[in-house]
């Protein structure tokens, strides 16, 4: 008889927010998979529970996809959880789900906390609809590069966000939805939580005022709001009068490219095609 694959949430900070059943679960697990076992290894500890513990992060998961599955089908409980919040969520875990369903075992979920959920919540923002995006790329023009692609999405955006790069990512945030409300919350369930939220631009010089960042971030972006195609309209034009310029005072096209690819925050091809059409 098979037996259960459990996806298991736990605290995204506070260790109070372990479930009964969460606890539960743990306890009842013949083996506990997760991404470092320092980290499960205090939440176990907190509440006495003792079950082996077997690291299965995303360099070695696939590795493991075999003997585990195999181990559920012979009718052990396999239980699964992420350093924090609900395992398969920016975390491999759901390519486990997948496999397991594929081969008709038992998959459970037992709920837990949610940094996504808990930010939106605490963002006072509309979140009708959402979308959420995880970590966005390192490098600058690849993360405006995507914020340019998400734009016209219908509903809030989520962010993760390392609190070394929250002012970088909060000044892409600024020239690119500047009319849009955004909520940096910090902490999330901690003893210093925080949600400090204006329009981004305004954000973003609260936050460079108030120095280094700590802790666990998440971003809440606003939806498309109603002057944004203006604004969109607006920049357009002063990038036509901007080209228009710059080949009047005989710049070169690639040099004119470069140029207003960094004043105008747009891929330096993009800017090369408009020159183009212009000229």
């Amino acid at each position: 008889m098979a037996g259960m694959l459990s996806m298991v949430g736990t605290p995204i900070g506070n260790l109070q927010d372990a479930s009964p059943r969460v606890l539960d679960t743990l306890r009842a697990a013949d083996v506990l998979l997760c991404e470092d076992t320092r980290v499960t290894s205090k939440l176990l500890a907190r509440f006495d529970i003792r079950v082996p513990l077997v690291r299965c992060d995303e360099n070695v998961l696939g590795l493991r996809m075999g003997e585990t599955l195999a181990r559920v089908d012979c009718g052990e409980r396999v239980a699964f959880v992420s350093d924090a919040g609900m395992p398969g969520v920016s975390d491999p875990g759901q390519k486990l789900v997948d496999a397991a369903l594929e081969q008709g075992l038992p998959v459970e979920v037992i709920p837990g906390p949610s940094a996504v959920i808990c930010a939106l919540v605490a963002s006072g923002l509309p979140m009708d609809h959402f979308f959420f995006e995880g970590f966005l790329p390192r490098k600058a023009g690849a993360r405006e590069r995507r914020l340019r692609e998400l734009a016209a999405v219908p509903g809030a955006l989520v962010f993760y966000e390392s609190p070394h790069r929250v002012v970088a990512t909060l000044e892409a945030l600024a020239e690119i939805y500047p009319l849009r409300r955004v909520a940096l919350v910090r902490e999330l369930t901690k003893l210093h939580e925080e949600v400090v939220r204006d329009v981004a631009p305004a954000l973003l010089e609260c936050v460079r005022e108030r120095g280094e960042v700590r802790g666990e971030c998440v971003l809440v972006v606003e939806g498309p709001v109603a002057d944004e195609g203006e604004d969109a309209t607006q920049r357009g034009a002063e990038l036509q009068e901007a080209i228009a310029a710059g080949l009047e005072a005989g710049e070169s096209k690639s040099r004119l490219a470069r140029k207003l690819a960094k004043q105008f925050s747009i891929p330096r091809a993009e800017v090369y095609d408009h020159i183009i059409d212009y000229s």
